[in-house]
């Protein structure tokens, strides 16, 4: 079992760099309080939690991997986009960047729409995704939980692969799911997309199979 995860990841790591080619997806961004540059997040939107005062940004775009993904463009940071919301008890705010890419990076012939800014005020103990969700409807997932929409972008497809320069997609890709809006973020232990996440997902996944299998096993002996 331990070979077969390792196979996987090895294989999960080296699929988005084949001869120039991508993934076409939401990525998640964030920065703590009073910093001036965006970190690549660890976890998906639905385990993150961030504080009150922090921003968070979601960029479209085609990337090879996390490493070459591209950052939410502007300068805008939490005291200019929180400005106008003053802070409340019980609640935290968190500044929401919404990038939505360029026309280079769109598909199915969408248009982007301009970057976004909001202001979330929510429960302190939100998550990244309940953030987004509060300012940024409908929210699109597919099956696995894998976030293929925000503010109804794009009007469809879900984390496809891509060839050369965002070339039309391989037809193995993923499915759009049932696009009902709703906030599916909660309770999940990733959102994933072709990045980190995912690949810490599925990797998740095959190590509790893995303990499952060494349960059984010494219950055996």
């Amino acid at each position: 079992m331990v070979a077969v995860l390792a196979g996987l990841l090895v294989a999960l790591g080296a699929a988005p760099a084949q001869a120039g080619a991508g993934y076409r997806y939401w990525s998640f961004w964030e920065r703590a309080s009073g910093a001036k540059s965006w970190t690549y997040a660890t976890q998906g939107p639905s385990v993150a939690r961030p504080g009150d005062g922090e921003t968070i940004g979601f960029r479209f775009a085609v990337s090879e991997d996390s490493a070459n993904a591209v950052q939410p463009r502007g300068t805008a940071d939490f005291g200019t986009i929180c400005a106008g919301t003053p802070a409340k008890a019980g609640d935290k705010r968190v500044a929401v960047v919404i990038d939505f890419g360029t026309a280079a990076d769109a598909s199915g012939g969408d248009t982007p729409k301009k970057t976004r800014t909001h202001c979330a005020r929510v429960d302190e103990g939100a998550t990244a995704g309940e953030a987004l969700a509060a300012v940024a409807k409908p929210l699109r997932y597919n099956s696995a939980a894998l976030l293929c929409a925000i503010a109804g972008y794009p009007s469809s497809g879900c984390g496809e692969k891509t060839g050369k320069n965002g070339a039309e997609p391989d037809t193995g890709a993923a499915g759009d799911g049932d696009g009902d809006g709703e906030d599916k973020s909660a309770g999940r232990s990733d959102d994933g997309g072709p990045s980190a996440g995912l690949i810490g997902g599925i990797a998740a996944v095959v190590v509790l199979g893995a303990a499952a299998v060494w349960q059984a096993r010494r219950r055996r002996v």
